[in-house]
């Protein structure tokens, strides 16, 4: 239906397993397989989510490795935090990551508007090697980057990210009224999940009537 409907790219996640949560590898790889099967007119980015898994190094790289085998395009990797501990060092877990991203795997960060980060994160980032960063929010209440930050904080921080010659991309319980502000910010994409489902509703099924009216739009 994602495709039918003019989606650019099929994002892979199961959403009963939390703000990224993963789908078996085995599940990866066949809508993988599903789409190259399309043809190379037809076919979509697709991305991938390691899970919401805690910032241990070795862990991310293990499950990075494992989901580049099912050859979807683009990894995300979530830069949890825990709240009440103060500024965490992200540092190990990219310089885990560095030589994967440096080989040429599209490894994408996941910020979350919830989290505060170290100022330096963004450039180490960058100096790692990877496609890019995202922006979404980590608790799924119906809440965007519009009710932590104005658009102004947002196109700055797309400015800082995009000086790395990082690819940024806003997401988080975004729907067709926010395309305009999103747009505003100049990403290089949007992502709807809940947007573009029955009644809002980021566990329900698919609505082809919310992703033709967004994609209408874009």
């Amino acid at each position: 239906m994602a495709l039918q409907c003019g989606a650019d790219i099929i994002d892979l996640k199961d959403p009963v397993q939390g703000a990224l949560g993963a789908l078996p590898l085995e599940v990866v790889t066949e809508v993988v397989a599903f789409i190259h099967a399309k043809g190379p007119s037809a076919r979509r980015l697709t991305s991938a989510t390691v899970g919401d898994l805690p910032m241990q190094p070795e862990l991310l790289r293990e499950r990075v490795l494992a989901l580049l085998q099912t050859k979807a395009d683009i990894i995300k990797i979530g830069f949890f935090a825990d709240l009440s501990a103060g500024l965490a060092d992200y540092q190990p877990c990219i310089d885990a990551l560095m030589p994967i991203a440096r080989s040429g795997a599209k490894l994408v960060a996941v910020l979350f508007a919830e989290y505060e980060y170290p100022s330096t994160v963004i450039s180490a980032i960058g100096n790692a090697g990877f496609y890019g960063v995202m922006l979404d929010t980590a608790e799924k209440n119906g809440n965007t980057f519009l009710d932590y930050f104005s658009v102004d904080e947002i196109k700055a921080f797309a400015e800082r990210v995009q000086a790395q010659g990082l690819l940024f991309g806003l997401a988080g319980s975004l729907n067709l009224q926010h395309v305009a502000s999103a747009s505003e910010i100049a990403p290089d994409y949007i992502g709807f999940r809940g947007g573009v489902c029955m009644e809002h509703q980021r566990k329900s099924a698919l609505d082809s009537g919310k992703i033709r009216a967004i994609r209408r739009i874009m």
